[in-house]
């Protein structure tokens, strides 16, 4: 198989299991599943799969896994060198797996285990040697599915066709689909123009395959990541699309800021990793009591330094996940995704001194009156630690109404009964976290609340449609919400020029509630591209009295005029902008960021609630 380098943190996103490659000879290749991603070539298992363990509490119990598993590196060995887990890769299959000639435009499909270029058959009967390339065509479903375009089928206009005379894929030049076609020796000819289209959920592939026009061709359920070629029941309709478009793959990722639990941090973390870990887990699911005598017996050295007691409730902390420490108490009227982020938004508005969390707090009043009178707490971040781990996937949409369950089931071909893991990366880096003014919130709210709800209805309604023909979680989407968000984005933008990230590099993190006893409203602005010992302090110095002040009137001076104004201020009354069309006054020239930096994929955005609109500037929070 084709060898091309990607680093760890890709097979996380965008390049986990079920994604699509194209390695440096142009071959494309599917990310196969985690079963065999701790094997060599030769099918021998790691030495020691316990090295890739990481903990993370909090995210195992949501997601319902014992741990998660770091992608693993490729190592070499030089003779006498003691390295463990040598020449461990990652498994890629040959996807798509039908081929084309451009000398004789002969079709021909080759096994998912094909390795290297492949020589088209009738040309070498020709005594010419000419090698084939994968079709750009390929078909999925949004229920993950992916297989071959059905090229025979298409042809024949039939789902059983008999036929087995050679097929050719023929271009006219034509930069459309409506250029390209298909042709069988037996005289048969179509074009691919359409395949692509949609009305919802029925496609015109599935619609207009089969000639009788009463009868579906619907998806195959056919999974070649996990390295085999059987189907699955599915009910999908079935859509063409280019190999190469976005849509194919949508990486379904969680993530958590570490937040401490016990009171003991540098030992609850001793605990958790190697080679403590390697020794306390495998004991704990046998059921065997774990004492601090008999772990101290096992490896003095590494806890000296600590007495039997300390041992003890640190391991009790360890085993009692809900012993968060973190005022976790539950609030009614939250949903799971608000209650796991109120944990660490009670966190992060607090000094801390940890050992994978460390804030300073500033006192607001250093802060200029007239930025200072809008926030209650500006606090810097100068070290966190998070851990994202890929729970599944998507095609076609970017959300599903699969449970969880389902989705992480995409990833094997043999779930795990026991011992449950998901692969995850770990990352350190810095931050700004800003909790806004409750008191201005309310009052804005109170003052504007019918005319901004006025203006961002279009917005929800759109969303509400999305939500219905998708069948997404339901989830509100407010003006405080969308204040916060875009807030978040113009700051990004802003910081881009200041302190040094680039945009793909910053990160956001919205904390939002509307509850009326405990209403959340924090923006974490952060970056994750820092080693263990985190970053250079670039982000946090931004955050600092005289520093923070003019980066934001910068980014509220950028937001009052865009370049494609008024059209970009005007276009979201008159059908949206972005994504699904859920932006108002947002567009590329001022609010929208790398995907990979945005929670809601650049959706939910509106400098109207920030600055106001052209008619009335009073409307905006910042005025």
């Amino acid at each position: 198989m084709p060898k091309g380098p990607i680093r760890r943190a890709q097979l996380i996103a965008p390049f986990g299991v079920g994604a699509m490659v194209v390695v440096r000879d142009g071959t494309s290749l599917i990310t196969a599943g985690i079963d065999h991603w701790y094997k060599r070539e030769n099918g021998s298992e790691a030495n020691d799969k316990s090295e890739f363990r990481i903990e993370e509490w909090r995210l195992a119990a949501v997601l319902g896994v014992d741990y998660f598993r770091l992608p693993p590196d490729f190592r070499k060995a030089n003779t006498g060198d003691e390295v463990p887990n040598t020449y461990l890769t990652v498994p890629f299959l040959r996807f798509p797996q039908w081929h084309f000639c451009s000398s004789c435009n002969l079709l021909k499909d080759f096994p998912l285990t094909a390795r290297g270029k492949v020589k088209c058959p009738e040309c070498q009967g020709k005594k010419k040697t000419k090698y084939m390339v994968q079709v750009p065509i390929i078909a999925m479903c949004d229920r993950c599915h992916i297989q071959d375009f059905p090229w025979c089928e298409w042809v024949h206009k039939s789902a059983n066709p008999t036929c087995k005379k050679p097929l050719r894929l023929v271009g006219t030049g034509s930069a459309t689909l409506g250029g390209l076609s298909v042709r069988c020796d037996c005289g048969a000819k179509r074009s691919l123009e359409g395949i692509t289209e949609a009305d919802g959920t029925e496609t015109r592939l599935s619609k207009t395959l089969v000639d009788d026009g009463d009868s579906l061709f619907l998806c195959q359920g056919k999974r070649p990541w996990l390295g085999n070629e059987d189907s699955e029941p599915c009910s999908c309709q079935l859509r063409g699309t280019l190999r190469s478009a976005t849509n194919v793959y949508y990486a379904q990722t969680r993530s958590a800021i570490y937040l401490q639990r016990g009171n003991n941090s540098e030992l609850v973390s001793l605990l958790e990793e190697p080679p403590l870990s390697t020794l306390i887990q495998p004991l704990s699911q046998a059921g065997f009591p774990i004492t601090p005598e008999f772990i101290r017996g096992q490896h003095p050295v590494l806890l000296q330094n600590f007495s039997n007691q300390e041992i003890k409730d640190s391991l009790k902390s360890i085993f009692s996940p809900k012993d968060t420490n973190a005022n976790t108490n539950i609030v009614e009227g939250d949903d799971p995704d608000t209650s796991f982020r109120r944990e660490e938004f009670n966190v992060l508005r607090t000094e801390r001194n940890e050992e994978n969390l460390k804030i300073r707090t500033i006192n607001i009043n250093q802060y200029d009156s007239d930025i200072a009178r809008y926030f209650s707490r500006i606090l810097l971040v100068d070290k966190l630690k998070e851990t994202r781990a890929l729970t599944g996937f998507t095609r076609i949409f970017p959300e599903t109404d699969q449970p969880l369950s389902v989705l992480q089931s995409l990833l094997w071909r043999q779930p795990p009964e026991q011992d449950t893991w998901l692969p995850a990366y770990i990352v350190y880096g810095e931050g700004i976290f800003i909790e806004f003014n409750e008191t201005c919130l309310r009052e804005w709210l109170k003052i504007h609340g019918a005319e901004i709800s006025r203006r961002v209805q279009p917005l929800v309604k759109r969303f509400e449609r999305i939500q219905e023909e998708r069948h997404l979680r339901q989830r509100q989407i407010t003006p405080r919400f969308i204040l916060l968000h875009t807030f978040a984005h113009l700051l990004m933008n802003r910081l881009t020029f200041e302190c040094g990230y680039s945009s793909a590099a910053l990160r956001e993190r919205l904390y939002v509630s509307e509850n009326p006893d405990l209403p959340m409203a924090g923006v974490l602005i952060y970056t994750a591209a820092g080693d263990s010992e985190g970053t250079m302090g670039g982000l946090v110095r931004m955050a600092k009295p005289r520093l923070f002040e003019p980066v934001v009137r910068s980014s509220l001076l950028a937001a009052s005029w865009c370049s494609a104004d008024p059209v970009c201020m005007e276009v979201g009354e008159r059908g949206g902008q972005g994504p699904d069309s859920c932006n108002l006054a947002a567009c590329h020239s001022c609010a929208l960021v790398p995907e990979t930096a945005c929670e809601e994929f650049n959706r939910f955005l509106d400098r109207g609630v920030v600055i106001g609109d052209i008619n009335n500037h009073a409307l905006g929070f910042f005025t």
